[in-house]
C-alpha cells in the first residue's frame, strides 16, 4: 500500500475527504496520511481512541508516527 508517499510532492489532506478505517486493535480507528507497506509499514496516521482502547506494543521498522489530537 503506497498513501502520500512520495515527499516530493505536496498533498493537501482534509480528514473530511476520508474515512475512518478499523485498525486490528479494537477501539482504534485512524486515517491514514502517509504510508509505505501493509499493516507493518512507515506510517504517519490520525488516529481515534475509543474509551479504554490502545495500541499492543510492535514495532515499524521504516518508522510509526501517529497524532492523536483530544
Amino acid at each position: 500500500m503506497r498513501i502520500n508517499a512520495d515527499f516530493s510532492k505536496r498533498v493537501v489532506v482534509r480528514p473530511s475527504d476520508y474515512n475512518w478505517v478499523h485498525s486490528p486493535a479494537g477501539g482504534v480507528d485512524r486515517i491514514m496520511l502517509d504510508r509505505i507497506g501493509d499493516e507493518v509499514a512507515r506510517a504517519t496516521t490520525l488516529v481515534r481512541f475509543a474509551p479504554n482502547s490502545y495500541f499492543d506494543a510492535h514495532r515499524h521498522d521504516g518508522g510509526e508516527e501517529y497524532l492523536v489530537l483530544d
